[in-house]
């Protein structure tokens, strides 16, 4: 396989930090649930790492990972059983599709493919609770695929750090 150029060639992810970073993500979402009805803008944390990690890793990390992360939501978050689990189940679909042809684009590519995605995701998040009874979601909602669109940049940095090659190019290895 030809890599795009000015793209490098990464080592095996380490599914002690693929693992490691979907639990940060987790913890993190959690924390930022207490606070959901004034930062409902701030970005999805765990759906993030689930797409980045379903896109990276799709025999690893699939929907049945993010069912799973999303029971865990629920539970953490008292929420209705099953409302973060079906967009997250949602979420690693897509992601497990695109993840062929989303890694061959930019980073800006890379976002444009991503936005409906978690848009998709905070939708059926908040469909679910408009059919539980919960009322309409609070307006600043609409910006939270946004804000997790913008923060993919971020995202691949940080979680492919581990795997980047130190550049050290030799005549005798060339890669």
């Amino acid at each position: 396989m030809i890599l795009p150029r000015g793209q490098v060639l990464l080592l095996p992810a380490n599914p002690t930090f693929v693992w490691g970073s979907l639990a940060a993500a987790a913890l993190l979402a959690i924390v930022q649930g207490q606070l959901a009805g004034r930062l409902a803008w701030l970005p999805d944390w765990l759906a993030l790492a689930l797409a980045f990690w379903s896109m990276h890793q799709p025999r690893r990390i699939g929907v049945v990972t993010a069912f799973v992360a999303g029971l865990v939501l629920d539970v953490a978050h008292g929420a209705l059983l099953g409302q973060h689990a079906l967009a997250y189940a949602v979420l690693g679909y897509g992601a497990v599709a695109l993840h062929r042809r989303v890694l061959w684009f930019d980073q800006r590519g890379q976002m444009l493919h991503v936005l409906p995605l978690f848009a998709l995701a905070t939708g059926l998040q908040a469909l679910v609770r408009w059919l539980a009874g919960d009322g309409a979601p609070p307006w600043p909602l609409l910006l939270a695929p946004l804000t997790t669109t913008l923060a993919w940049p971020l995202a691949t940095h940080v979680l492919l750090a581990p795997q980047r090659r130190a550049p050290d190019p030799d005549e005798t290895r060339p890669l």
